[in-house]
């Protein structure tokens, strides 16, 4: 690399940002030749990572915390020096909410698959005969099933229908966005298959691994004392060698020799030797123009999810004792897919330890056609309603926030790693030096996205020695 090297990065998300902070970094180490640029179309960065700070109350437009455990995710927050913003999660029950009632997920479970019979036996959503139906799970020797095989037929195989629809898929479909039955073990819970292998049983396996989800279930989630912007905030302050332009939308990427040019919405362009497209898989297929590649891209499935936060003059504890929020199952009164008590779980999200609560509409529920039309004021009240439904808690809010993420959450789908593999190939061969990156290929969680990003720094020096 003598000469000097013009990288762009189109899209400020978490991925985006990770990308610029490790090329930035081994610039700095290596003296390496290049020109850094990030591009974002909004007036501020972090993509779904926002926080909208009002009323004393701190709410999060996209996740609302990042996975501890994951390997890429401490070691940036102290290389950044963000370790005295750090706050945990805090812990307790969690919820079914099922025929209008709350039923506990058993504490000994984890995603809602039991680690004993104890376990199983303590369930209220499971009648006898769904429990007798789940013991086969000790008994079913054969095993026809491989990593790539769909994790609602593995689990509903040895664990039987009941215990599947009613306590496991509505934990793993909240965590995973999608149908059990069309999502790979691989993509969510390869080491199922592992313990059936190993210890003759999936109960048996998660009961010999007990301690390990015990200790991660503590402490499991991290954000920032002034939310997860502080996280962008912090990474936006530390790209000193970056241009970043704001408020700019990328309009097309054109070959130009051996290099690129990017257009942009203002009229003004820029010639690049690598392009990082760290955007959702529409804009990336929008603005490369190319039958071929668009057809793959085009087959990645998203779902879209509506977030309502409404915020209460009302002291936290008026909340079900030691309750961190529910998920709902079937049969009930109520439109949301889950509720979060946002200042239960997250105590820095309420200066007055009053009540926040969080409530999620997804793609996948039947009211959804019709509620995807309602502003964002009858939204709030259809929020409303299912808060006293559910909780019994009246009262008009002091703040609200609505968030829509239209056809913007990836659904990994059986296929879904051999689309990748396959744009993979085809952007090497037709557009080298442009690197696809971000949650529409490499993993939805923030653990993932950081990952990605640094991944493909690399991937971008090393293709460039």
């Amino acid at each position: 690399m003598d000469n000097l090297q013009t990288v762009v990065v189109i899209g400020g998300g978490i991925t985006g940002l990770c990308t610029m902070h490790e090329l930035q970094k081994q610039k700095v180490e290596k003296n390496l030749p290049l020109r850094l640029i990030l591009v974002e179309k909004n007036n501020h960065l972090g993509g779904k990572l926002h926080s909208v700070r009002e009323h004393g109350f701190i709410m999060e437009t996209g996740a609302d915390s990042i996975v501890a455990r994951h390997k890429s995710v401490l070691p940036l927050v102290q290389d950044i020096g963000l370790e005295s913003e750090l706050v945990y999660n805090s812990t307790g029950i969690s919820y079914i909410y099922s025929h209008n009632t709350l039923h506990a997920i058993p504490a000994d479970s984890v995603f809602g698959i039991p680690t004993s019979i104890d376990s199983l036996n303590s369930s209220t959503l499971i009648s006898e005969k769904g429990k007798q139906d789940a013991l086969k799970d000790f008994d079913l020797a054969e095993n026809p099933f491989t990593k790539d095989s769909s994790i609602g037929e593995f689990l509903e195989y040895y664990l039987g229908k009941e215990l599947v629809e009613k306590q496991i898929a509505p934990v793993l479909s909240g965590v995973y966005s999608g149908d059990l039955y069309k999502l790979t073990m691989a993509s969510t819970l390869p080491y199922l298959l592992d313990y059936k292998n190993q210890y003759g049983s999936i109960i048996k396996g998660f009961g010999e691994n007990r301690e390990q989800f015990q200790k991660s279930a503590e402490k499991k989630f991290i954000s920032f004392k002034r939310g997860l912007s502080q996280l962008i905030e912090k990474l936006e302050e530390t790209l000193t060698d970056v241009e970043i332009v704001k408020g700019v939308e990328t309009k097309a990427i054109l070959k130009s020799g051996d290099r690129y040019l990017c257009e942009f919405d203002n009229g003004d362009s820029i010639e690049a030797d690598t392009i990082v497209l760290s955007t959702p898989h529409q804009a990336a297929s929008a603005l490369l123009r190319d039958e071929k590649i668009q057809t793959e891209l085009n087959s990645i499935r998203n779902a879209s999810i509506i977030a309502v936060y409404v915020g209460f003059d009302i002291p936290d504890d008026q909340l079900p004792a030691d309750g961190t929020g529910y998920i709902v199952s079937e049969n009930t009164d109520v439109l949301c897919n889950a509720c979060t008590w946002t200042s239960r779980k997250w105590k820095h999200t309420s200066e007055s330890g009053n009540l926040l609560i969080r409530m999620f509409y997804k793609s996948s529920n039947p009211a959804f056609e019709q509620l995807k039309g309602l502003n964002d004021a009858q939204l709030v009240d259809v929020a409303l309603k299912d808060i006293r439904k559910s909780l019994k808690i009246e009262g008009k809010p002091v703040v609200s926030n609505v968030t829509k993420w239209t056809d913007l959450m990836p659904v990994y789908g059986m296929d879904h790693a051999k689309i990748v593999q396959s744009l993979t190939e085809q952007m090497e061969e037709e557009y080298p030096n442009v690197f696809l990156a971000g949650c529409s290929y490499y993993g939805v969680g923030i653990g993932n996205c950081i990952q990605n990003g640094q991944d493909t720094a690399r991937k971008i020096l090393d293709f460039n020695k």
